[in-house]
């Protein structure tokens, strides 16, 4: 006797949107969502909250292990890192919905800031394209270790404690601004620390080694780890940082004397965001002398150390503080949704 059972039909793709929803309209974007999922054939999406337990892992991790084809996020810039480091190494494509306070994973890849229209539409009908994660150990006083992923950069120091003295209630009502208060409320107290770190070199086919037997030492306000380097108002920290290049930016953070604050914005406002966009300001920084305020190294991993546990940050937000700080480069381990034709760099 022939069976009838007719095979099941393979299951249609399915999208994940995690959202913050203290950041963003969350029935707005649900529905919109819904809609373009609905016009690309897609199943219903699964429609995930994140929360003060969970900041986005845990739901996307759950939402991998339905099978969904696409990621959507929503939210501020420490969301976005949550939900990349579930989805880093999956082959799920994440869309970054603009939205919170920095969009800085969104600003370094040029993507639409003033649209939710047009990213939710590249998660069904866009491109992609591989870009860089970096991932962040960090050693506690106690000798506890933890292991985080970063899209933008982590810092240790200084930046840290900014990030730390930011009002809630201020940067919620003006936003990344609300960061030159907490800039000031912790220069009051700022002292610099002796760090001992290294750079590891890439170019092998093996994972960067870290050996300790090239150490260098410094005195700073500031270590920064940079997987790319642009802020909001079009200020380059980093300026040659590319978040497609397999390398991890380093940026000590080192003023000296009572004008030394001074010589740091200069490098990275008026030097790095003005003049070197420009080829006859450029010209200029070639003919002045060296400035040591703010000094950049570059490598596929980077280790610092220091003696006095610091503050630490990650994409904006705080990590408590370390001892010892390694960072590496996933290069091309995360797969960002972009609309069609869009170009991830100015060059």
């Amino acid at each position: 006797m022939a069976d009838d059972t007719a095979p099941d039909a393979p299951a249609g793709k399915r999208a994940a949107l995690v959202f913050n929803p203290v950041k963003v309209d969350g029935p707005t974007l649900c529905a919109l969502v819904e809609r373009h999922s609905a016009e690309a054939g897609w199943e219903p999406p699964l429609l995930l909250a994140t929360s003060v337990e969970d900041p986005g892992q845990s739901t996307t991790r759950d939402a991998l292990a339905e099978g969904v084809s696409a990621v959507l996020v929503a939210g501020g810039d420490g969301t976005v890192r949550a939900v990349s480091e579930a989805v880093r190494g999956s082959g799920v494509p994440l869309s970054i919905v603009p939205s919170g306070t920095g969009n800085l994973l969104a600003r370094n890849l040029l993507l639409p800031l003033d649209s939710q229209n047009a990213m939710v539409a590249a998660a069904f009908d866009g491109e992609t394209v591989d870009v860089d994660i970096c991932v962040a150990t960090l050693r506690r006083q106690d000798g506890h270790t933890e292991e985080h992923a970063f899209v933008v950069m982590a810092g240790m120091g200084l930046d840290a404690a900014m990030i730390a003295n930011t009002r809630p209630e201020l940067k919620k009502s003006v936003g990344w601004v609300a960061y030159v208060d907490g800039a000031a409320r912790s220069l009051v107290s700022a002292e610099p620390f002796r760090v001992v770190y290294e750079i590891a070199r890439g170019g092998g086919e093996e994972p960067p080694t870290l050996t300790s037997t090239r150490l260098h030492s410094a005195r700073v306000q500031s270590i920064l780890f940079a997987n790319c380097g642009e802020l909001p108002g079009r200020i380059s920290l980093i300026p040659d940082a590319s978040i497609v290049d397999g390398d991890l930016d380093v940026a000590l953070i080192q003023p000296t004397g009572p004008l030394g604050w001074l010589g740091v914005w200069r490098k990275v406002w008026w030097d790095n965001s003005v003049l070197r966009r420009t080829r006859a300001g450029r010209a200029v920084l070639e003919r002045r002398g060296r400035d040591t305020s703010v000094r950049y190294l570059r490598g596929a991993a980077a280790e610092a150390a220091t003696p006095i546990a610091q503050p630490v940050e990650l994409d904006g937000d705080e990590f408590g503080e370390a001892t010892r700080v390694s960072c590496r480069v996933e290069k091309g381990n995360l797969k960002v949704a972009v609309p069609k034709g869009h170009r991830i760099s100015a060059m």
